[in-house]
């Protein structure tokens, strides 16, 4: 199973929905790898920490910049489930990582900046689907605001309705500072004292793999 992490545009939290997803499905018991396809290498830094602390379950992490293709297959041979964060740009890792992939997750902020991507972003993966026509493409809102008197993520919901390439899915990961705290420490939030976080990431690792 491959799952590729990606958007159009840079700070939606695809780093952090992408290492949250690879401890969850470790903790399932399964082998997990990670590949961190960013240039930033922001997920890299993160399972350094990791083995730095000594974290279990152990998850592996592999560094691919350029076409990702052949790397994911070979990799989905060896792992139950291979996690992919590539940059928040149209790239061409996630191009080629389209192609080779299961599913992908476009992770999208409730703002006008983020919605307004995903014609693009449609193109895009109309594009894939002529070589990987199996693409299953999910749409995943993140950083929701907490307070449930603001409409941004029923309006960002509905937007995405929009876009008949992209499934949103059910789940909604909002606004907590236990996303950030744990990013340090090489942990992910199912791992920490946060239940309303750990809830958000169990519930998007089961939609995803139902």
């Amino acid at each position: 199973m491959i799952v590729l992490v990606g958007s159009q545009k840079g700070g939606p939290g695809k780093t952090t929905v992408a290492v949250n997803l690879a401890v969850q499905y470790a903790r399932q018991g399964k082998d997990v790898c990670l590949v961190d396809a960013d240039p930033q290498r922001s997920a890299a830094r993160w399972h350094a920490d990791r083995e730095e602390q000594g974290h279990q379950p152990a998850i592996a992490c592999v560094e691919k910049i350029g076409s990702i293709h052949q790397t994911l297959q070979d990799l989905a041979t060896r792992y139950d489930v291979v996690i992919v964060d590539v940059a928040g740009k149209d790239s061409k890792e996630m191009r080629t990582g389209m192609t080779a992939a299961d599913q992908l997750v476009v992770v999208v902020r409730p703002s006008q900046f983020d919605l307004d991507t995903l014609g693009h972003m449609s193109e895009v993966i109309e594009q894939a689907k002529d070589y990987n026509p199996t693409l299953d493409v999910r749409g995943l809102i993140t950083q929701a605001p907490a307070n449930p008197s603001v409409t941004e993520r029923t309006d960002a919901g509905e937007y995405l309705a929009d876009f008949p390439a992209i499934r949103p899915l059910e789940t909604v990961i909002y606004e907590r500072k236990a996303y950030r705290d744990v990013v340090g420490e090489g942990l992910g939030v199912v791992e920490w004292n946060n239940p309303k976080a750990k809830a958000e990431i169990e519930e998007l690792a089961a939609e995803l793999m139902g």
